[in-house]
């Protein structure tokens, strides 16, 4: 606070809105949805109210804008801002605005990811940004030089973010690529049995139960729906429990130690089959909608194999569509995998999971840096960005 006194002093703020065309421009009238189908494919970014959803031929506007969602934001609590340059094109999901005049786009940019939008939303469920609402939304106009060096030390931040945004994308795509590799092995090398051959596996389904089971204590347990939101490709211990009478009441399944936990239902066909290696030391109760499959094989190794495009290639053949798609243990335990030796599924384990703690680990890697930068960013703009009323 003490910098923002010291760029602040003796200078005074000013205070418009939106509405007001001497600072802000509503480019609107340009906007033109287009329906898939009938989207040239080129190489201009065709914006919706969250992100770049397409590339196509032909544009809109051609400059500097600031995007805001009319409608269809991901979040109300941190409302969709995004930041257009050179050619593109908008659908009617976005308001198009820049500054003009003493106002600087990138400092409005800046300021309206800042702003608490709720306010000024209507239409339940689908909150809507109408214009006559976007009009009345109040913009702070400091000196030009003062927005510059607010402009900056938020860029700085931005560009920062960015970066590691890339790096990551990078890696992820690196790690994606050794996966694959690491599990193609020559069948005339190294055996591929079915998972379901019960020399080295064996699928167990788990048992009913609600979300309305689950407590804040009790006896470990994964609710198939947390499989694709919560678990990556190992676990210790789990975000939710259910209580040891329910368990004991319903004789619900438990994972054990060493144990893969898969599972077998979900919305889309990408969805189904991923696995959790159970390391946890008590066992851990598993939802009908998962198997856990108890084999000789490092579980580790198990559990990244079900995240390769070879397992799922195998599997679609398998899978029921639906409302919801699922796959059972006799489809699961026709899918082909990789036995090499203990000593090769170790080596495999270890190179994966440095690139897993790389790219997926939210106390270690790329996501925690990035994560750490959004926060350090988010602190700077709110300091920046409170300017005295009135």
């Amino acid at each position: 606070m003490n910098y923002l006194e010291k760029l602040l002093k003796g200078v005074e703020i000013e205070w418009k809105t939106l509405g007001d065309e001497d600072f802000a421009e509503i480019a609107n009238s340009g906007r033109r949805p287009v329906k898939a189908s009938e989207r040239i494919s080129g190489n201009i970014p065709y914006y919706g109210a969250n992100n770049i959803q397409d590339y196509v031929d032909g544009f809109t506007h051609d400059g500097t804008y600031v995007l805001i969602a009319e409608d269809g934001t991901a979040s109300i609590e941190n409302y969709s801002i995004q930041w257009a340059t050179g050619k593109f094109w908008a659908n009617n999901h976005v308001h198009v605005l820049r500054g003009i005049g003493p106002l600087n786009s990138r400092f409005l940019h800046h300021y309206l990811r800042s702003v608490n939008f709720i306010p000024f939303l209507s239409g339940g469920d689908r909150a809507k940004l109408t214009k006559g609402k976007l009009v009345e939304i109040p913009i702070p106009i400091p000196p030009p030089s003062v927005q510059k060096k607010i402009v900056r030390i938020l860029d700085a931040f931005t560009e920062l973010t960015a970066e590691l945004t890339a790096e990551l994308t990078a890696r992820k795509k690196q790690y994606n690529y050794y996966r694959e590799q690491l599990y193609c092995f020559d069948k005339n090398v190294v055996q591929h049995l079915p998972m379901g051959d019960e020399s080295i596996g064996v699928f167990q389904r788990g048992k009913r139960f609600v979300k309305d089971d689950i407590t804040s204590n009790g006896v470990p347990c994964i609710h198939y729906g947390e499989m694709y939101t919560h678990y990556g490709t190992w676990a210790d211990k789990t975000k939710s429990f259910i209580s040891e009478e329910l368990v004991k009441r319903k004789n619900l399944r438990i994972a054990e130690k060493g144990e893969v936990v898969i599972v077998a239902a979900g919305e889309t066909i990408v969805d189904i089959g991923i696995g959790t290696a159970w390391l946890g030391n008590e066992g851990v109760v598993i939802h009908d909608a998962c198997f856990s499959y108890k084999s000789q094989l490092n579980p580790k190794f198990v559990a990244y194999f079900t995240h390769t495009k070879q397992f799922h290639d195998q599997i679609k053949k398998h899978i029921s569509s639906g409302k919801i798609s699922s796959i059972n243990a006799k489809g699961l335990g026709k899918v082909l995998i990789p036995i090499p030796s203990l000593e090769e599924q170790e080596r495999i384990v270890s190179i994966l999971d440095k690139f897993d703690t790389l790219t997926a680990s939210i106390s270690e890697g790329l996501p925690k840096e990035i994560e750490l930068r959004k926060k350090q960013y988010e602190y700077y703009r709110n300091m920046l960005l409170t300017f005295p009323i009135g």
